[in-house]
């Protein structure tokens, strides 16, 4: 089952309640925030309702692995590394990283993980039309496929 990774492009301002709701129960609570959630129909049907506010993709294990080792934070605002993976769950970031994405492991697997990752703005900024148009048109929103591991390392 492949994993999808959602980052939030729009900010808090003038947002209708259900969306608001919706944002909250994927852990994007500021803008340039990405989760990573399965690809099921509850997660699919949320992306649906949330579609102007977000931009999603399938996300590859090297993506996933450099996410958590770069963006990755434990309790205290700690950074994730090899000793803390090898200390608590037996196995490499990368290794953990083959895994989930595989749907063997789960976030909730290494012990304190925040369950969201804080991006920076990607380097080179947006795609062209920006941030208010739709992907398929040249705009950032909604769904861009395999291309969202792209935005994703111009943001970490």
């Amino acid at each position: 089952m492949k994993k999808i990774a959602i980052v939030r492009i729009a900010g808090e301002h003038g947002l209708i309640v259900d969306v608001k709701t919706t944002l909250k129960l994927l852990n994007l609570h500021k803008k340039n925030s990405c989760s990573v959630v399965p690809n099921t129909e509850i997660f699919v049907g949320m992306l649906k309702k949330i579609k102007d506010y977000v931009t999603w993709g399938e996300i590859n294990e090297e993506t996933f692995s450099e996410l958590l080792s770069n963006r990755g934070r434990i309790r205290g605002n700690k950074k994730i590394d090899e000793a803390y993976m090898k200390e608590n769950i037996k196995m490499t970031i990368v290794e953990f990283s083959k895994k989930f994405i595989e749907g063997e492991k789960n976030l909730k697997d290494i012990p304190g993980l925040k369950p969201f990752f804080r991006l920076s703005p990607p380097r080179k900024g947006f795609e062209r039309k920006g941030t208010k148009k739709p992907f398929s048109i040249g705009g950032v929103l909604g769904y861009r496929r395999e291309k969202i591991n792209d935005l994703i390392k111009r943001m970490i």
